[in-house]
């Protein structure tokens, strides 16, 4: 996963909206979002290395993950990312517990960010900081740098999922509000690069950093496999996912998932 915009309101009758894309090479074998069959999991999974890059549980726990774009931190023969994720899905600690538990051993990884939300509280974790803290009401993005990086892309899908949030209702906890769930996969969508100018500077040659400048990337070998809206609330979670491969748009796939109320 390599760009998550969310919108946090606690107290709302859907607390949690997530929109993300994840970006991945077009040859990396991928299972579509589903329900998996060993673990209490409702998630796409990377069938490279099983985990997940964004997943629910059916007892109402949420991940989501993306890398650190730096090449010089990438080390071969760690373990994969994704496990992190589903970890959090099947485990029982409260956020707070999870992450100050992974803080001791995220050195052990390539370097990634992480949202969670254990039902309750929503934080987020950035591992070369080793740094967990709860994130604040409204809306926020991270891409492949620290939380609200101001990438260009991350400025502009923060813009636009703040003014689709005024223009669309979100609270009835259905995915029956097709015009903001469609919204949210409009900004998701944008292919339009960043003036060189204002690219950020990660250690990768410049027109690849251009090309990753956009929310939906498409290259030869490499781009968006999977765009996600996922409205999360108090009794439902709904999860539509988007897949793409390397000829264009390749399906979409909604699931529901019910769990017992908690207040």
């Amino acid at each position: 996963m390599c760009l998550i915009a969310f919108n946090w309101q606690p107290q709302a009758r859907v607390p949690l909206i997530i929109a993300a894309n994840r970006d991945e090479f077009y040859v990396r074998p991928t299972h579509a979002l589903h329900r998996w069959t060993e673990q209490p999991i409702v998630a796409g999974k990377d069938l490279q290395a099983n985990g997940t890059w964004l997943g629910v549980s059916l007892n109402g726990r949420v991940a989501a993950l993306t890398n650190y774009r730096d090449p010089s931190q990438n080390r071969l023969g760690t373990p994969s990312r994704g496990d992190i994720t589903a970890a959090f899905l099947t485990g029982s600690d409260t956020a707070e517990q999870y992450l100050a538990a992974l803080a001791s051993r995220a050195h052990a990884y390539n370097p990634f960010n992480l949202l969670v939300f254990d039902g309750l509280s929503l934080m987020g974790f950035e591992s070369r900081h080793r740094r967990a803290f709860k994130l604040p009401e409204g809306v926020s993005v991270v891409s492949n740098a620290d939380y609200n990086a101001p990438w260009p892309k991350v400025t502009r899908l923060r813009d636009g999922f703040t003014q689709a949030l005024k223009q669309n209702n979100f609270e009835s906890e259905s995915a029956a509000n097709q015009a903001g769930i469609n919204a949210l996969f409009t900004l998701l969508s944008d292919r339009r690069t960043a003036p060189d100018e204002t690219l950020p500077q990660t250690g990768i040659p410049l027109g690849l950093e251009k090309a990753l400048s956009a929310e939906f990337i498409h290259t030869l070998d490499y781009g968006t496999r999977a765009s996600s809206v996922v409205l999360v609330g108090r009794n439902r979670a709904d999860f539509v996912e988007r897949s793409f491969d390397v000829n264009g748009f390749a399906g979409e796939i909604h699931q529901r998932i019910d769990w017992h109320r908690r207040d």
